[in-house]
This record gives structure tokens, sequence and C-alpha cells, in this order.
């Protein structure tokens, strides 16, 4: 049958598009898709413009999705993303990108970041021809459980904790927003810190929680599972400053990782810093940023 285009429609496509991600996952991110997860966790962001979503781009085949154009977290960036055997639709879709979810910036021009892996050499020649460059690249990584995790003593006093044990959003924000270098004073939107509790697929016994003997919350380690494919998906993690240099990020990060091998991970995805090589995470395959202003 031919394929037809609709725009996303935020209330009822979002499960639609996350089951289009599971089923067409292949290990190690070998399949120029994002994980269901990262797809969710931007949804519940409060970076996230959802004013905008109707720009995303949804191409079905017999009533089944096989294309998605979407951005992160808002306009002048896009993932173009596919059903396995489809990616000859990704110029096509990066011509829509350029129309629908590239962003205006200084002097009227129109800017767009599009998000790519190493691997997709005919989708790299595409950009290329169109006048991107290549601005950045960033490494995707992964810990295998079957290697074993790193055992750490946890400092006296400090206590590992997951929210359902407790869950108190003023410790949330404050270990986040610290954790994350935007100062030592918290503002006041804890509401931010709900809101990235609301996802459906949200496991409060997978988030982490090293807690403080003044009972902060020292390190904070959010961790996912798609339901269908056999990974876990770190995020967030973040440890206030003041408890840096401890540990406690890698024992953290390795009891969710323990929780989610008993539920059938046998790997991880992380970040890009050093430290998660550190830990024994090792590159499968990086995602390169190409930009265009025109």
């Amino acid at each position: 049958m031919a394929i037809t285009f609709r725009n996303y429609k935020l209330l009822c496509d979002f499960e639609p598009v996350s089951e289009f991600l599971r089923q067409n996952f292949s290990k190690y991110q070998q399949n120029g898709n994002i994980q269901q997860p990262y797809f969710e966790y931007a949804h519940t962001h409060p970076f996230f413009d959802h004013k905008k979503t109707h720009r995303f781009g949804i191409w079905e085949e017999d009533g089944q999705i096989v294309a998605v154009a979407s951005y992160e977290m808002g306009l002048g960036e896009t993932f173009v993303m596919t059903k396995l055997g489809y990616q000859h639709m990704k110029p096509m879709m990066l011509e829509y990108s350029e129309r629908e979810l590239s962003k205006v910036v200084d002097g009227g021009k129109r800017s767009l970041d599009v998000w790519l892996y190493d691997y997709e050499i005919e989708l790299k020649e595409v950009l290329a021809e169109r006048g991107y460059n290549k601005e950045y690249t960033e490494d995707i990584t992964v810990f295998n459980y079957e290697k074993g995790f790193k055992e750490c003593k946890l400092p006296e006093g400090f206590s590992v904790i997951s929210l359902d044990d407790e869950n108190d959003f003023k410790k949330i924000h404050d270990v986040l927003w610290k954790g994350f270098d935007h100062g030592d004073e918290p503002d006041d939107d804890v509401d931010c810190r709900r809101l990235m509790q609301s996802g459906p697929h949200f496991r409060k016994d997978f988030t982490t929680i090293i807690k403080a003997p003044n009972g902060e919350y020292a390190c904070f380690a959010g961790m996912w599972m798609d339901g269908v494919n056999d990974y876990a998906y770190l995020e967030p993690l973040a440890t206030d400053p003041k408890y840096r240099r401890m540990g406690l990020a890698t024992i953290a990060l390795t009891e969710a990782m323990k929780k989610t091998q008993k539920y059938g991970a046998t790997y991880c995805f992380g970040g890009n810093r050093k430290f998660y090589h550190s830990i024994g995470f090792e590159t499968v395959c990086q995602r390169e940023m190409w930009n265009k202003v025109w």
C-alpha cells in the first residue's frame, strides 16, 4: 500500500510512536533510532516544548508507523527515524524537517540540527550535499552486565533508597539543580520534578538515591526500561557537588543497573563523559549533530 503522512497528535500518538521505537530497535543502537525511554523522558522534561509537537511528522503504511521525524526538546533539531528497511525515506524526511522543525535565528535565517549516527553513511552524504556541516560528536556508551558490577563501599552514614522508600520532591529538585551545576540556590519550581515522574513507564523502584547522613539527597540516578528490549537506560544521573569524589554516582548507578538485570536487562546505556568509561562503559557507536543555517 501507499505510504501516507500525518502530523503527531500528542495525546493519542505518544504510545504508538513509543511502540514503533520499541519494535524497531536493534541492539547497541545500531538502528538509527532513539531509544523509547529517550523519547519518553523528553516528553516529561521541563524544557520540552509541548506546544510544537504537532509539527512532528508520522508516515504510515497499511496503518503501521514506518517513519517519524521529531525533535528532542524543541524546534531547531530533528531525529529522522524509520522502520528497518525504510531508510531510503530519510532524505524526504530531512526536507520535511527543514520546513517544519527548523527554527528562526538571528537575521531571520533558519537553522536545523540533524542528529544521526556515525554508521549512516548515505544520510551523511545527503547532508553534505545539502550544505550541512558536522558540528558535534558524542559517544554512545553501554555497560554489559556480563562483565560483572563494580562493588564500592558506601561511606559511613550514607544509605541507598528508592523512590518507593521516600519521594521528597524538594530534595530531588535540590540535588538535580545543584548536580547539573545550576548554582547553589535552587529555584522553587518543584512541580517540574513532579512532571518528570509523570511518564507512563516511569519506575519509582528503578530510581536510586544516595541519602546523606543529614537527610539530603546526595546523588540521584533515574533508570528506565522499554518493556520489550533487553537494555536499561540511565537518565538522569546527578551528584550534589559537595558530595562528589566519594564514589556515590558509581554506587547509585550500579544499584540501579542491578535492579534492571532482575527484569531481563543485559546492558545499560550511559553518558559520554569520562566517568562512564572509567567504570566500565564502552563506546558502541557515535551520535553526530550536523547543522545548516540558510
